[in-house]
């Protein structure tokens, strides 16, 4: 059993070293998309599925309430968080409005959507990104494998950062810590401090 965990943890580390060499350039422009929207007034929406749901809600919360030092609270909410409204939209119309119909209603100009997957193949994501983009809004997309279809969707305003990993679980996790990247490189653009 031991030598399992120990397994596991190696896999882990092996799978963030790879992806990071990777990541690290498109974790710092998404960074600076996302320090551009809330210096212009704007708002981060998250959304995702599943367990990546949970790494869209770490984002928000983070953002919202804090990262690793005091601060002022960051205009950040998950959509999908809201159980009644959720149920309400795929009861009322389909599961695939459920984050569209959200963008559309408190999504405006130069605010910015951050989506979750590891597929990228959530017809409801890629109708909000299709929302995202009526209303004028940046996308960013955090991905896994080949991007499925969100990358077929995003357009050159849209940044996307595929994690270069097959493995389910490798992907949630390079997704989180690429969430924590964000928190921490937005509060060292906003707030100070050594980058």
């Amino acid at each position: 059993m031991e030598q399992r965990v120990i397994t596991l943890f190696h896999e882990s580390i092996e799978a963030k070293m790879q992806a990071g060499e990777y990541l690290a350039p498109l974790i710092g422009e998404a960074s600076e998309i996302l320090v551009h929207c809330l210096l212009n007034e704007g708002k981060i929406l998250t959304a995702g599925n599943g367990v990546s749901a949970a790494n869209a809600q770490i984002l928000s919360a983070n953002l919202c309430n804090r990262f690793e030092r005091e601060r002022p609270s960051l205009p950040a909410m998950t959509l999908g968080a809201d159980f009644t409204t959720q149920t309400s939209i795929a009861n009322d119309y389909s599961f695939n409005e459920i984050f569209a119909k959200q963008v559309r209603a408190l999504g405006q100009p130069g605010d910015c959507l951050v989506l979750v997957t590891t597929s990228g193949n959530p017809s409801n994501l890629v109708q909000a990104v299709a929302a995202a983009h009526e209303r004028e809004m940046n996308v960013i997309a955090l991905s896994g494998r080949d991007g499925g279809n969100i990358a077929s969707v995003l357009d050159a305003h849209d940044l996307e950062l595929r994690v270069p990993v097959e493995e389910h679980t490798r992907l949630h996790e390079i997704h989180l810590l690429s969430i924590f990247c964000l928190c921490d490189l937005i509060d060292q653009q906003l707030f100070g401090g050594d980058l």
